[in-house]
């Protein structure tokens, strides 16, 4: 994925640590683009309109990713690959200077989730037209999930795991704390710090300072507005959500960002979300937020 992993456990058993990476090693091999012989590499390859068959887990974070773009009346979408490609965030690397107006039509035109068929109960796939997936917006949320599930499987009952900065809390420190999180503020920004406690929840932050290109002297976020095929401009600098849900809070986190801080706050509201949105505006937090903070 990219990025890396730790765990902090109370009493874990021995081996843990191998066996936490095979579950991230699996996620890889079905969900990276940067591996041409992934799943999600072949499933862009393959013809539109055929059918490929899925591994279960591929299958269930292509679900909720469709489930959440369509909630979020498409402010996060998997199928716009080739428009992350094409701004220079994906697996070809940076571009040497921004794509032109008609190579960005071009590629919206073929992007966007309406163009993925998923039969769940079948466990296949298929787009009618050259959308590609990307999966980079909730497979490391995914991935902090299934390690959780692992630790709860092997008797691990208070832990703390965290995959490129998306975390799951459950259980309590040894000092009978629970998990306690620091939110950080997007550089240079005067937000006071938030704290929050992990218990039995995710978090997931979606920021513009985190990854961005620089050409003639202006600045483009990894943050791609599927409406528009470009990097997002509309003052958000940084969307922190909380869900039991890592994969959810991971995907809605980008879909928050997305929509702005106005639309953002009252997708939010509408969809019951402890969100924190930290903007050019200034920080606005959900009720469901102001609450647990309470």
């Amino acid at each position: 994925m990219g990025t890396s992993w730790s765990v902090r456990a109370i009493a874990p058993p021995a081996g843990i640590a191998h066996d936490i990476q095979a579950v991230l090693d699996r996620i890889v091999a079905q969900m990276s683009n940067w591996e041409a012989g992934s799943d999600i590499s072949r499933f862009n390859r393959a013809t539109p309109g055929a059918w490929r068959m899925l591994p279960p887990e591929f299958a269930t974070v292509l679900d909720a990713a469709l489930g959440v773009a369509r909630a979020s009346d498409g402010a996060f979408d998997p199928a716009i690959g080739a428009l992350v490609d094409l701004w220079g965030f994906g697996p070809a690397g940076r571009v040497a200077r921004p794509p032109d107006d008609t190579a960005v039509a071009e590629a919206l035109d073929q992007a966007g989730h309406q163009a993925i068929e998923l039969d769940m109960l079948g466990l296949r796939a298929r787009r009618t037209r050259r959308a590609a997936l990307d999966f980079s917006g909730i497979a490391k949320g995914y991935g902090v999930d299934r390690v959780a599930d692992l630790l709860r499987s092997r008797g691990v009952r208070h832990f703390l795991v965290e995959v490129g900065g998306e975390l799951f809390g459950a259980g309590l420190k040894p000092d009978g704390q629970p998990w306690w999180i620091d939110l950080e503020a997007p550089p240079g920004a005067p937000f006071p710090p938030v704290r929050v406690a992990l218990h039995e929840l995710a978090i997931a932050t979606s920021g513009d300072y985190r990854r961005w290109h620089e050409h003639a002297g202006r600045r483009y976020a990894h943050s791609i507005d599927p409406a528009t095929g470009r990097p997002s401009t509309n003052g958000v600098r940084s969307v922190t959500v909380l869900h039991p849900s890592c994969m959810h809070a991971d995907a809605w986190a980008t879909a928050l960002t997305i929509a702005g801080p106005d639309a953002g706050l009252a997708m939010a509201e509408a969809q019951g979300l402890p969100a924190l949105i930290q903007s050019d505006a200034g920080e606005a937090m959900s009720a469901a937020m102001r609450e647990m903070l309470d």
